[in-house]
């Protein structure tokens, strides 16, 4: 019967869905959740930020069986990632903490910035090669966690506020953007300081920035409409604005094949970028408003929540074969 259910609803979303996508399924989230950031857990499930309910969302989706866990009064959770110990990792805006939600007991703990600080507005995170963790938050901070210590250590961002997206590179350096200065920061890890590189395009809103497998930075430009790349072994920029008449380019995400997802907020779509062709192939999003805010993934498999319908969909692509 499983079979039969997920066999009617993958003809249904596959209708309206271009011929290339290898299958696309969407699955309902309880109504107000509005999933921010999504990320695979360890034992096949999908994690997802529900920013508005302070919790943090499971999927299942071999049969589409949802559930939240709070996180605690007050918690408006914004990012979500899967640490190199198999737990899920969250920024939570509305704690003004780091949050660790472990994966085998669902203990949740807690690192609150220090008082000082003050409101962070804490963005995303990203574990570094030595298994630190090092976080945004856009009101003009970046800082860095040590999991196994509980030190914590807040640097104030080069221009203020705005620092966003951030990533780490195949061999463990850090890099962030900021939505507000527009530019992409370099991380010395063992001082902390950040050296900005600016790129070319002024003013293009640098909002979300994802590694390849080479360690080329991938940044979405919120202003600007466009994806543009930046390669730390030459210095070399490139850039390419995406299709449509008004693109607002908000999530990145950088697949095992070194494609490049895009969600594009002007053209209620969402974008996979092949640098090897220079081509994009559009993917209408199955809803008006649906408002992606971050793509992410695992082999075979690209999930993207859409805060603005209560969803999630995955674009399952040749490489689960």
């Amino acid at each position: 019967m499983r079979r039969l259910f997920r066999f009617i609803a993958l003809a249904a979303s596959l209708a309206a869905f271009p011929a290339d996508a290898q299958e696309r399924q969407v699955y309902s989230l309880p109504q107000g959740a509005h999933p921010h950031d999504v990320a695979p857990a360890p034992d096949g499930d999908i994690w997802y930020t529900a920013q508005q309910q302070g919790a943090l969302g499971i999927l299942d989706p071999e049969t589409g069986k949802v559930r939240q866990v709070p996180l605690g009064e007050g918690s408006s959770p914004h990012g979500v990632i899967q640490g190199p110990d198999g737990d899920a990792w969250i920024t939570d805006g509305g704690l003004n903490a780091i949050v660790r939600f472990d994966s085998t007991t669902e203990e949740i703990k807690v690192w609150a910035l220090p008082q000082d600080v003050g409101y962070a507005n804490l963005n995303t995170a990203a574990f570094e090669g030595d298994g630190l963790l090092w976080f945004t938050g856009q009101s003009g901070i970046y800082g860095r966690l040590d999991p196994a210590t509980g030190d914590m250590k807040i640097f104030h961002a080069p221009e203020g506020r705005g620092p966003y997206g951030i990533t780490a590179t195949p061999n463990g350096d850090v890099y962030f953007v900021s939505l507000a200065g527009s530019y992409l920061a370099s991380i010395d890890r063992k001082s902390g300081e950040a050296r900005v590189i600016e790129p070319p395009t002024p003013d293009q809103g640098a909002r979300r920035v994802w590694s390849d497998s080479r360690g080329r930075l991938w940044i979405s430009e919120w202003n600007a409409g466009q994806v543009s790349v930046y390669d730390p072994h030459d210095g070399g920029w490139n850039a390419w604005r995406l299709p449509g008449d008004l693109p607002r380019t908000y999530a990145v995400y950088v697949d095992e094949r070194d494609i490049v997802w895009l969600s594009d907020f002007g053209g209620n779509a969402v974008h996979a970028f092949d640098p090897q062709t220079d081509k994009f192939t559009t993917y209408p999003k199955s809803t008006e408003n649906a408002d992606v805010r971050q793509i992410n993934g695992r082999r075979g498999e690209v999930w993207l929540p859409e805060s603005g319908a209560d969803r999630l969909v995955v674009i399952r692509t040749v490489s689960a074969k």
